[in-house]
């Protein structure tokens, strides 16, 4: 399909209040690319996702407003999102834990997070690594744990 028309169908969706899924028709997940915790997270769950479930879409993607336009842009740099194949919306702790059950190493997390009140724990978590993200990049070093992950690349090259 070609790029125009995939565009030309998602705006048609976005027009008729339907979000968009992920160009590739996988689930998106939204993150905030400012962050150098998130990036390094992003890329932690690109590596992860061995089954090919996800694509990582930064949230100043244009294509952003495509999959989501009922989310404020600022809902966006607060916490991560997943848009899934059947366009529900998942934030925070519990988009974490929708991707876990997904992801096979990260199975037991998921199943961890079905504990009863355990998501009210983690959302509470969540919040507060949110909201002081830039301040925990510093102090982990997370500018320089990005660089020893780098952005895994979609195709094998034969270099």
């Amino acid at each position: 399909m070609a790029p125009t028309t995939l565009y030309n169908k998602q705006w048609e969706r976005a027009k008729m209040g339907t979000p968009a899924t992920a160009a590739n028709g996988r689930n998106a997940v939204i993150y905030d690319e400012k962050c150098p915790m998130c990036t390094f997270q992003s890329r932690l769950l690109q590596r992860l996702d061995w089954l090919h479930r996800f694509e990582m879409v930064p949230a100043s993607d244009t294509r952003v407003r495509l999959m989501a336009p009922q989310i404020e842009p600022t809902a966006l740099q607060e916490a991560m999102h997943v848009i899934t194949q059947n366009n529900a919306i998942h934030r925070g702790a519990r988009a974490i834990r929708w991707m876990a059950l997904r992801i096979p190493l990260l199975i037991p997390l998921g199943l961890l997070l079905w504990i009863p009140g355990a998501i009210f724990v983690a959302e509470t978590v969540y919040r507060r690594v949110s909201r002081n993200r830039y301040v925990l990049s510093k102090v982990f070093g997370c500018k320089t744990a990005c660089a020893v992950l780098p952005e895994k690349s979609p195709t094998l090259r034969g270099d």
